[in-house]
């Protein structure tokens, strides 16, 4: 059964969005879990289900603030996922929203993407006056 995603955010959790029939992710906000094994495990099979029974495009957009170093071994594993099916001629796309302030989560976002093929845009976020 195809499902999506809900999965609320919380002080250190981020909120997560995957709508199946648009085949779009959406992660936003702070990502140090306590067990980040938990909480990615159900985002890595929701990625993996969706690339294994759809021929559509995935379009991730993550507007993530603080990750811990679990939390950036899951992204990774999620981005892995992700070439590989772009390797494999799947449209595949990453757009990374940072605050401008946040140079270091710019920096991490430009390493991930540094081992991405598929289109990657980082973009600094408007922010809120």
């Amino acid at each position: 059964m195809t499902t999506d995603l809900n999965i609320p955010g919380s002080q250190s959790t981020p909120t997560i969005l995957g709508d199946w029939q648009s085949g779009h992710l959406a992660m936003q906000g702070d990502s140090y879990p306590e067990n980040s094994y938990e909480l990615f495990d159900q985002v890595i099979g929701w990625v993996e289900r969706f690339l294994d029974r759809e021929s559509r495009p995935l379009q991730l957009e993550l507007a993530l603030v603080y990750l811990n170093t679990s939390s950036v071994k899951a992204m990774m594993d999620i981005f892995d996922h992700l070439e590989e099916a772009h390797l494999a001629g799947r449209e595949i796309g990453v757009t990374w929203r940072y605050d401008p302030r946040n140079e270091r989560i710019a920096e991490l976002a430009e390493e991930f993407r540094e081992d991405c093929t598929f289109p990657f845009a980082i973009t600094p976020a408007r922010s809120e006056a």
